[in-house]
C-alpha cells in the first residue's frame, strides 16, 4: 500500500477539488470505496498487471461493474488510471481523498474500544468531549473486545487515549519486573 501512496495523492487531489466543485463529496466518497473493494477483490486484481489485457477493457470490466455508483467523471477517472496503469493504487486514492474530504468538513474518524457495551447517552458524551478536545466533528464507532477486561480504548487520528485495565496490567507488570 505505500508504494501507492504518492502515485495516489495527485489523483486523490484532483478528485477532492471535483468533488469540492461540484459540492458532492459523498458520492465521490461512494464511487472510491466501490473501485477500492473492487481493486481488492484477487481476480480483479490480478487483471492489472496482466499484460495481455488491454487498459480499455480493463477500465470498462471496472466500469460495468459499479454499475449506476459511477458517473461521467468517475468513469473518466477509471479510463485515466487504466490508461496510466494506475487501478492498483485505487486503495490509496479512496483512504487520501477520505483524508482530504474529513480535514475539508472539520470531521474526524473516532473509534472506541470498550470491554463492555456503551450505552448510547455514553456515546455521545464521549463524542462530545472529542469534539471539545480535538476542535472537529467526531464521527464516532464502537465496538466490545473483551480481552480489555475493563474500560475503554480511544482512537481518533494520531491520538490514543488506553483507559483500559489490560493496559494498567501491563504497566504495573513492566514495573514490577523493570
Amino acid at each position: 500500500m505505500s508504494e501507492h501512496a504518492s502515485i495516489a495523492r495527485p489523483y486523490a487531489k484532483a478528485v477532492f477539488e471535483t468533488a469540492r466543485e461540484s459540492g458532492n463529496f459523498a458520492a465521490w466518497s461512494g464511487a472510491l470505496s466501490a473501485l477500492a473493494e473492487l481493486a481488492q477483490e484477487p481476480q480483479v486484481n490480478s487483471l492489472f498487471a496482466h499484460p495481455r489485457v488491454a487498459r480499455d477493457a480493463l477500465a470498462g470490466v471496472l466500469i460495468e461493474l459499479c454499475g449506476d455508483r459511477l458517473d461521467e467523471a468517475g468513469k473518466n477517472l477509471v479510463r485515466l488510471l487504466a490508461r496510466n496503469r494506475r487501478l492498483g493504487a485505487l486503495e490509496a486514492i479512496s483512504q487520501q481523498y477520505e483524508l482530504l474530504r474529513a480535514e475539508a468538513e472539520r470531521t474526524i474518524q473516532a473509534q472506541v474500544e470498550s470491554a463492555l457495551p456503551v450505552s448510547d447517552d455514553h456515546q455521545r458524551r464521549i463524542a462530545e468531549a472529542l469534539e471539545k478536545r480535538l476542535g472537529r466533528r467526531v464521527e464516532l464507532s464502537v465496538s466490545t473486545d473483551a480481552s480489555l477486561i475493563g474500560g475503554a480504548v480511544v482512537r481518533a487520528g494520531d491520538l490514543v487515549i488506553d483507559g483500559s485495565v489490560r493496559a494498567r496490567l501491563e504497566k504495573l507488570a513492566a514495573a514490577v519486573s523493570g
